[in-house]
This record gives structure tokens, sequence and C-alpha cells, in this order.
């Protein structure tokens, strides 16, 4: 894989982003380095996925700046842009009666007409074969994606993401239809994929899970950056309860040293 000179895939400075008079986001900064995984995590509506769209470039922000290798987001063309990051949106749907395959094959989209020495354009059949592997798919390649369950389709989703083979991965909320193996496997995926050198940013609502796959979190609230560090930095009972008007208890993984998050329940 190509690698940049930079060490940071986004700069956010000072975004702000309304909507009428609601404001979504509100003054967030933070720098999005590559070989880590970042975890946007916070209450329902506090712009988790908001921000996420400002750095897909979705959405463009009201007030500040996001810059993309050093160089502003808006001013990367949308070919450029394909071809350095990847999205999973929350929703999974196609319009016509693709296949699985069909659609883990539109991941290498961008790539067409790229030469080799471009980046990673290359064997698509070997790429596309080896991402429905690492998403446990592959034998649903010929199933309509329309008949598959909201897991399957997400990890078909997946797929096409790893498929299209770019620096930057971005993830919304990619474990919410997902039993318990499959959510391990797509954290364990990011952590893959930021082991080889890729920036990857994860919407997650399971703050356990955050806790044990991501180098840093980001905590937002009410469209505002609270805190963004290291798991167990940022993941503390008081600040939790704060921010989540529910009382929790912090716990350490006896395996891995990693926070896990219990919410603090009676008996009755």
């Amino acid at each position: 894989m190509r690698t940049d000179a930079t060490t940071l895939a986004f700069e956010v400075r000072a975004v702000g982003y309304r909507i009428g008079a609601a404001t979504i986001l509100d003054d967030v900064s933070l720098d999005v380095p590559y070989g880590r995984v970042l975890a946007l995590v916070g209450p329902n509506g506090a712009g988790k996925s908001s921000l996420l769209s400002v750095l897909t470039a979705d959405i463009s922000p009201s007030s500040g700046e996001v810059l993309l290798d050093g160089k502003s987001l808006a001013q990367h063309h949308i070919t450029e842009l394909a071809r350095t990051r990847a999205v999973l949106l929350q929703s999974n749907q196609v319009s016509f009666a693709f296949s699985a395959y069909d659609v883990v094959e539109m991941g290498r989209a961008p790539w067409i007409g790229a030469h080799v020495d471009d980046g990673q354009a290359g064997d698509d059949d070997a790429i596309i074969a080896e991402s429905m592997l690492r998403t446990d798919v592959q034998h649903l390649a010929h199933r309509p994606f329309s008949s598959l369950s909201g897991g399957e389709r997400a990890r078909v989703s997946l797929a096409r993401v790893l498929a299209q083979d770019t620096r930057i991965v971005l993830l919304d909320e990619p474990t919410a239809a997902l039993d318990l193996r499959h959510q391990e496997d797509v954290l364990r995926i990011a952590r893959q994929l930021a082991e080889s050198r890729r920036a990857v940013v994860v919407v997650l609502h399971d703050l356990s899970l955050a806790a044990a796959y991501a180098d840093e979190v980001a905590m937002i609230d009410a469209g505002r950056l609270v805190a963004h560090g290291a798991p167990a930095d940022v993941f503390t009972e008081e600040r939790i309860a704060e921010v989540y008007g529910t009382a929790v208890r912090v716990i350490s993984d006896v395996d891995t040293g990693r926070p896990i998050v219990l919410p603090r329940r009676s008996a009755h």
C-alpha cells in the first residue's frame, strides 16, 4: 500500500455544522493519524455521524476546516477521494437486484483505468476474494443482496469497503446488526487495517468494544468534543455518567487491562 510522508490523515480545525438554528457540531478540533484506530462515541444525537460525514466530504462544515493529507478536503477531486477513503454507512441498501459479489465488486470501481503504480490498482478478483474471506461472506457470493439478513448485509458492505483498498477507512456503526462473533471480527479487521498504516475512524455505541480495540477515543456530547485520548483516560465513571446520564462501573479486563464499561443496576 502506498504511504504518504505526512503522519496525519485528517486535521479537523474548529469545525462547526449547523442546520437552521440547530447546532450539530460546535468548534470540534482533532487530528486523525495514520496507523491508528479512532473511535467516535457519545449519546444518540451527539453528532458522531455528522462528524464522520464531514470527514467523508458528504457534508460541508458551516465553519472551520478539514485537511486531508495536508490539503483542504474541499480541494480534493471526487476520484481522488474515492481512491483515498472508503466509507461504510449505517444504511446498507441497494436499489437493484445485485448479488453479494456484485456489491463487493463495486468497491473496485474507483480503480477502473488506474495504473498499478497509482496505488491500489491491481488484481481485482484477488482483492474481492480476500475481502469476502476476511468478512466471512464468501458463501453468500451468489445470493441476492436483498435476501440477506441485516448482519449479512453489513458484512458484505464491509467487504466492499475492504475491496476499495484505501488508506483511510471510515465506518459508521459497523457492528450494530452483528452477533457477538462478528462484532469482534469487525474490530479485529479495523485493528489489522491500522497496523498496515491505514487510518481508521469508527463510530461505536458499545463503549467496552471501543475500549478494547481503539487506540484513541473521541467522546462527543451535544456537538462538542468533551474528551479525546486513550480509552483508559476517556472512559472514567464520572465522565460517562455526566455525558450519558447514567451511572456506570468501569473495571479492567483481566486479560488485556483495557476498560470494560458496565451500567450500574439495582437487584430489582
